[in-house]
C-alpha cells in the first residue's frame, strides 16, 4: 500500500536500487494521465480523497489548470509498500498533446517503465502510437491502463460481456504497436497480457482500478462493477479497489529496477566501451562508480537560477562536486542537489545511481547533456542524442509594444528557448524581425502566455505562418546539360532518398 512519507524517509529508500522504480504516464491528450497521477498522489497522502481526480496536482503551471491539460512534464517521488516491502516510485507526468511531444522525448530518458493510459471509449489513438513508439525507442517497458471505464457503463451502456470484448480489442491494438515498433528481442516479453497483471482497468476520476490477479484474489466480476454504477455505489468501488494499489502493484511487479533496466538500456543509449570502467559502472548502476548523469530537463527558476533535472546512471551526486559537461565542453560545480516533489524542490545531501536528481550550479547544461565526474572527462563519450519526432512548423514575428522592452524581451525568449529546445527564437536577417517557431499554434500560444507571465511585457505578433518544405516524390528523367564551349556534356537525374538513408 501507499503511505505518506517525509522526504527524508524516501531519500533513505533511494539508496536501495532494488527498491526503486522509475516510471512515467504517457497518453493521447485527454485520456486521463494527470487525473491518474492524482490518484497515485492521494494514495501517498499528498492529496485528499475529495480533491484527487480533479486537482490535477502535477499540472502546477497556472495555464495547465486553466486549460485542464498538461503542457510541461513534472515529476514526484512516492512511497509504496508491496507484499510488505517498501519501494520508491519516481513518477514523471508528461503532456499528451502533439504540440508538446518534445517534453515526452526529454522525459523518456529518465524512465524505465511507461504507464500508457488509454481512454476505454476512444481506444488506441494517434498520440498513443506516437508516445508508445517513442518509449520503445528508448527501451522503456510499456504497461497499459484502460481508463474511463465509467464511460463504457454510463455513456455506451455496455453489458459486462461487451466491456470485456472492448478490453480485448484495446489490448490487441496496443500489442500491435509493440509488434510494430519494438525491437525483436523484447517483443514477446513486453506485449501486455491481462492474466499476468500487465493491464489495469478502472476510472481515474472515480479512483478505482483492478488487474485480473487482484480481481481473482478479491473474487470480483464485471457484473459487480456495472451494478455499482447502476445503483449509485461508485464511492464504494474506490474504497474496495483503490486505483493506486492496482497501478503501483503492477509497476513494482513488472517494471524493472534501475540495475535490471541498465543492462539493456545502456547499450542502446550509450555507444562507448561497455567493458570500460565507465561502461561497467553504468550497466551495474553502481553508486560507488564514476558519477554519470544525463540531463533531461532544465528550467529557469526565478530565485535559484537554472535547475537541471536528470537521471543518475552511475555514481553518487553531492554538492561541491566538480563535473564536466561534454556537449557544452565546459566544467561546472554542483552547488545543490535535490529531488522534485511536483512544484517543490526538496534539498538532499546526495542522490545515488538509479534515481532522478535536480541540480543547481550547471548554468550551461541543456536537455540531452552528458555530465560526468571531471576526472573522467577524457574517458567519457556523450549519451545518444535526443531525437525529436518533428521540427517546429509554425512561425510568427514578435515585437514589444514599447521598444524599450526589446532587451528584456530578447532575454526572456532566450531563457524560454533554453528550457524548451523545440521552441526556436531567431532573427530574420532580411527584415530584422524577431521570430519564434513552435510545433503548432497551441505551442506558440502557451509560449506567449509564458512570456507574459515571466516578463509582463505586452507584445505584438504577426499572424502565424506555416513553414512549408518541398521534396522529390519520384525519380526524374535524365536531363542533358552542356558546358559554355559545347565540348562537355553533363547528364543529370534526381530521385528521392531511400527510407534507410533518411533514418
Amino acid at each position: 500500500m501507499v503511505k505518506y512519507r517525509q522526504t527524508s524517509e524516501i531519500l533513505k529508500l533511494m539508496k536501495n536500487i532494488e527498491q526503486i522504480r522509475n516510471i512515467g504516464t504517457l497518453a493521447h491528450v485527454d485520456h486521463g494521465k494527470t487525473t491518474t497521477s492524482d490518484s497515485l498522489l492521494m494514495g501517498a497522502g499528498l492529496l485528499s480523497p475529495k480533491t484527487a481526480g480533479r486537482a490535477l496536482a502535477l499540472d502546477y503551471v497556472e495555464i495547465e489548470q486553466l486549460r485542464q491539460m498538461t503542457v510541461k512534464s513534472a515529476n514526484i517521488s512516492l512511497y509504496h509498500e508491496y507484499k510488505g516491502k517498501p519501494y520508491v516510485i519516481n513518477l514523471v507526468d508528461t503532456p499528451g498533446h502533439v504540440d508538446f511531444t518534445g517534453h515526452v522525448t526529454r522525459s523518456l530518458r529518465m524512465m524505465d517503465g511507461g504507464l500508457i493510459v488509454v481512454d476505454a471509449v476512444e481506444g488506441v489513438m494517434t498520440q498513443t502510437e506516437t508516445v508508445t513508439s517513442q518509449g520503445l525507442a528508448e527501451r522503456v517497458r510499456p504497461l497499459l491502463f484502460i481508463n474511463k471505464v465509467d464511460r463504457l457503463i454510463r455513456e455506451l451502456k455496455l453489458t459486462p460481456r461487451q466491456i470485456q470484448d472492448r478490453f480485448i480489442e484495446i489490448v490487441r491494438d496496443f500489442n500491435r504497436l509493440i509488434e510494430l515498433y519494438c525491437e525483436p528481442e523484447f517483443k514477446d516479453k513486453w506485449k501486455v497480457e491481462f492474466g499476468k497483471g500487465m493491464v489495469a482497468f478502472g476510472s481515474a476520476l472515480h479512483k478505482w482500478g483492478l488487474t485480473i490477479p487482484i480481481a481473482i484474489e478479491k473474487g470480483v466480476k464485471f457484473d459487480y462493477i456495472v451494478d455499482a454504477y447502476h445503483r449509485g455505489y461508485v464511492e464504494d468501488l474506490a474504497k474496495e479497489f483503490p486505483l493506486y494499489i492496482a497501478l503501483l502493484d503492477m509497476v513494482v511487479e513488472h517494471v524493472p529496477n534501475p540495475r535490471e533496466a541498465a543492462k539493456y538500456r545502456i547499450p542502446k543509449l550509450w555507444h562507448g566501451d561497455l567493458n570500460s570502467e565507465l561502461g561497467r559502472a553504468m550497466i551495474e548502476c553502481n553508486p560507488n562508480g564514476p558519477t554519470v548523469i544525463c540531463i533531461s530537463k532544465v528550467i529557469d527558476d526565478p530565485h535559484a537560477g537554472l535547475v537541471a533535472t536528470g537521471r543518475v546512471f552511475s555514481g553518487t551526486v553531492e554538492p561541491g562536486m566538480e563535473v564536466y559537461l561534454l556537449n557544452a565542453r565546459d566544467k561546472g560545480k554542483i552547488l545543490q542537489v535535490g529531488l522534485y516533489m511536483g512544484p517543490y524542490r526538496e534539498v538532499a545531501d546526495k542522490i545515488t545511481a538509479g534515481n532522478i536528481v535536480a541540480l543547481l550550479g550547471l548554468d550551461k547544461a541543456r536537455a540531452g547533456e552528458t555530465v560526468v565526474d571531471i576526472n573522467y572527462k577524457d574517458k567519457m563519450v556523450p549519451f545518444e542524442t535526443l531525437h525529436y519526432i518533428s521540427e517546429p512548423v509554425i512561425t510568427m514575428a514578435i515585437e514589444p509594444k514599447n521598444s524599450s522592452d526589446l532587451p528584456r524581451l530578447v532575454e526572456v525568449l532566450r531563457k524560454m528557448a533554453v528550457e524548451d529546445p523545440t521552441l526556436k527564437v531567431y532573427i530574420n536577417q532580411e527584415t530584422g524581425e524577431y521570430l519564434i517557431s513552435g510545433m503548432g499554434t497551441l505551442h506558440l500560444e502557451i509560449a506567449l502566455w509564458d512570456l507574459h507571465q515571466r516578463s509582463g511585457i505586452e507584445v505584438i505578433t504577426s499572424p502565424p505562418i506555416v513553414r512549408y518544405r518541398e521534396t522529390i516524390r519520384r525519380e526524374s528523367d535524365v536531363f542533358e546539360g552542356k558546358s559554355p564551349n559545347k565540348h562537355n556534356r553533363l547528364y543529370i537525374s534526381v530521385e528521392p532518398l531511400s527510407e534507410e538513408t533518411i533514418k
